[in-house]
């Protein structure tokens, strides 16, 4: 539920790097971690070196592009993410470098460019896909999530511009920012390059080939599992994949141990016991399900039980978390609103170039423009079906600015406080759909189009939050260095911009590619729809055959989902499970998002499995256990927590049998695991793309002169030769974890092999 899974644990101190500076620079050793009396920036005031060129700029877009689309793939899976900034630096150090002598500062410009996209990721996966699940799937397209996604990151950096005098010159020594300390560490000491950069390397190629003989070729299972017959409804299952193994890795034994242990407790612990004692029940199905439960596979079990259940945790667990920074939340909004007004008093004029930034008057006036283009996009550009009136939607950009101010200085206090990992960016969220929704409710706006404003603001503020607590990191790294504000806030701006065109683009192709058309016989009066069912379009076209499509949201008698209704039929004879929200892409947190907006404003809720989770999550803390990373690994499916548990034993199985413990960020494991994740992401990405060109309807999708170029359809056996060659290999467990293994041995050895 964090942007960072190590939520609510001490982390490292930052490392001093201590770096003799040329005699006409300093003649003392620098230190990020020097005294404010002491401290003086790598780079002087005094000093110009080339920053903000093209190729710094263009290579920064670069990764903006791939770490977004990267994050958004392994972040719609796991539910997690990790951060891209000591990736970027080492591999920016490394790429400059082949192309002439680069500058510490165009390093930071890559660096700060490239982690907008990571950032800006985070928070739009964790709340635009409730589109979906709130019923409007066939509007969650490109061109709706790419305008909330720029609104909410614009608005996200423009709030950080008065609080970067504050928040990281005026409190240097106090808010510590250990993300942004150690990545300009690594700026400085990485002049040395060499195998930093080809660490990163060895997990890309090695964690590629992995995941494409997997996914692609399909040379062994995904996911080995077994249902056991003497444990009726448990689940022993693993997703066998590089990312997984590189994120447990990263996020360390005790916070994958403790995700691990959610799973046990939803997968092994109590889906068995609904089994059993669901057998008391016989033939009638229980609600929320609308299956019996002797009937129900362990996968049914989840998604109808341990999901309401699991979703009461997470958000109990994001508003303990939130509760616990209530004092850092005040004084971050004391400190902003102080800055703001002196700035707004033109107390803070340049005086050098390190002083230069983004003048307060495009704040203030960027401020207004996104209220303007969020009222536009409400106003004329609709959801079918969500329509609102033009003073709602200027209602509803007055409340994003005013709570994405609010989050922006929480989220970038936190961030200095306690790194970005600690960061309840989803508890915010939630206390902004629940306050949103509130009054939605007391003013009896309760309809669909509601639901839909209500995520929209939700939306966009967490995106700002999301971007605030990385932004804050990058502008401290760049105030060690040396860095000139003013092109790091213009080199956020561009990176969150293009990141925006991959992010939306990657949503979209993982929805498409993912999706499936279930056959499903349900018979339906279209004249008089359950309760919780409605129409969503007239019109919808399969296999050259017109439907109905429907929505059906907590109805006792139509499971979750959307399906193709027959008309002359009079039946459902298709569910469109589309490809976030299911077993690849389970999205927990934008499901939370869309069941605490449905909740509120439909009184629709399992209200007796969600507050089985708050209690879960209250014995959780009361033992003494972080229980934000607990309740989501019950929400996760095991196979996902089990994979990042294997990470994890590698990691302490390295720091067992090695004598000086590097827990930095740029460790040797570190590099390495980053390089596993960037391969899941960029190869089953790759895998996504192949599948979507063997769909047999893709020459109706696509102009006819596609189509002839590359040959449209491919036949689906192209590149899955695996099972011909394998044979019973292709398929079995034992072999599949095998592989697993040796990928585990491979991070493992990498971790202990000292870098250059």
């Amino acid at each position: 539920m964090v942007h960072n899974p190590r939520a609510g644990l001490a982390r490292p101190a930052a490392r001093e790097v201590c770096v003799s500076k040329p005699p006409a620079t300093s003649d003392r050793p620098w230190s990020s971690t020097a005294p404010p009396g002491e401290f003086r920036p790598y780079i002087s005031p005094e000093e110009t070196l080339k920053e903000f060129t093209i190729r710094a700029v263009v290579l920064g877009a670069l990764f903006g592009l791939l770490f977004g689309a990267v994050t958004v793939y392994v972040g719609l899976r796991a539910g997690l993410t990790v951060s891209a900034s000591i990736p970027i630096s080492v591999l920016s150090i490394s790429i400059l470098r082949a192309f002439g002598r680069s500058t510490i500062l165009e390093n930071n410009i890559v660096q700060t460019t490239g982690s907008a996209g990571e950032s800006l990721a985070a928070g739009v996966m964790f709340t635009i896909p409730a589109l979906i699940f709130l019923g409007f799937g066939s509007e969650f397209t490109f061109w709706r999530i790419f305008p909330l996604a720029l609104l909410g990151g614009w608005l996200g950096v423009l709030f950080m511009v008065p609080l970067r005098r504050q928040l990281i010159v005026k409190e240097h020594g106090n808010l510590v920012f250990p993300e942004g300390t150690a990545c300009a560490d690594v700026l400085v000491a990485g002049e040395r390059g060499g195998s930093f950069a080809g660490r990163v390397f060895w997990g890309l190629g090695l964690g590629g080939v992995y995941t494409f003989l997997m996914n692609t070729v399909q040379a062994w299972t995904a996911q080995p599992e077994n249902r056991p017959t003497w444990f009726p409804g448990a689940s022993f299952r693993v997703a066998i994949t590089s990312e997984y193994l590189g994120v447990g890795y990263i996020i360390g034994s005790r916070v994958a141990g403790i995700l691990f242990a959610g799973g046990i407790i939803s997968w092994l612990v109590i889906m068995p016991a609904i089994k059993f004692y669901g057998q008391l029940a016989g033939n009638v199905p229980i609600y929320p399900s609308t299956i019996p439960i002797p009937q129900m596979t362990p996968d049914q079990l989840w998604s109808n039980y341990i999901r309401p259940m699991a979703a009461g945790a997470v958000a109990a667990a994001g508003l303990i978390t939130l509760l616990r920074t209530l004092p850092t939340i005040i004084s971050a909004l004391r400190a902003g609103l102080k800055n703001v007004r002196a700035e707004s008093a033109g107390q803070s004029n340049a005086a050098t170039r390190i002083d230069r930034e983004v003048p307060m008057r495009w704040v203030i006036g960027g401020s207004a423009v996104i209220i303007f283009m969020m009222w536009v996009l409400l106003t004329f550009h609709p959801m079918q079906g969500a329509k609102t009136e033009w003073w709602q939607n200027l209602f509803a950009g007055v409340f994003v600015t005013v709570f994405g101010f609010l989050f922006v200085t929480v989220a970038a206090r936190i961030s200095g406080l306690l790194g970005n990992s600690s960061n309840p960016i989803s508890g915010m969220s939630i206390a902004t759909l629940m306050a949103t929704c509130a009054i939605f409710f007391v003013a009896g706006w309760t309809a669909p189009n509601y639901q839909v404003l209500a995520l929209m603001i939700g939306g966009v503020v967490c995106i700002a939050a999301a971007i605030a607590g990385a932004t804050s990191q990058d502008l401290k790294t760049g105030y060690l260095v040396g860095a000139t504000p003013f092109w790091q806030q213009m080199g956020l701006l561009i990176g969150v911009t293009v990141s925006t065109l991959a992010i939306g683009t990657t949503l979209n192709l993982m929805n498409k590619g993912l999706e499936k058309y279930l056959p499903t016989q349900i018979p339906v009066n279209i004249q008089s729809l359950p309760s919780g069912v409605k129409v969503e379009r007239d019109t919808f076209t399969y296999q050259g055959k017109n439907y109905v499509l429907i929505n059906a949201l907590g109805s006792h008698e139509v499971p979750d989902g959307e399906y193709l209704y027959n008309p002359s039929a009079n039946q459902i004879e298709y569910q469109w499970a589309q490809g976030i929200g299911s077993d690849k892409a389970p999205a927990p947190q934008a499901r939370l998002m869309a069941t605490v907006i449905s909740g509120i404003l439909n009184q629709r809720l399992p209200w007796r499995l969600v507050l089985m989770g708050v209690a879960l999550v209250v014995a959780v803390e009361i033992l003494g256990v972080r229980s934000l990373a607990f309740a989501t690994g019950s929400y996760l499916p095991l196979g996902t927590t089990a994979a990042m548990f294997a990470g994890g034993l590698v990691r302490m199985l390295v720091d067992a049998t090695t004598r000086k413990k590097d827990e930095s960020e740029a460790s040797p494991g570190a590099l390495y695991s980053s390089g596993l994740i960037a391969a899941g992401g960029v190869f089953g990405l790759l895998g996504i793309i192949i599948n979507l060109l063997q769909d047999p309807e893709i020459s109706t999708r696509v102009p006819q002169w596609v189509t002839s170029i590359f040959r449209l359809p491919w036949r689906p056996d192209l590149f899955s030769f695996g099972p011909k060659l394998l044979g019973s290999l292709a398929v079995s467990n034992l072999f599949g974890i095998i592989m697993f293994g040796l990928l585990a041995t491979s991070l493992f050895y990498f971790a202990r092999k000292k870098l250059d």
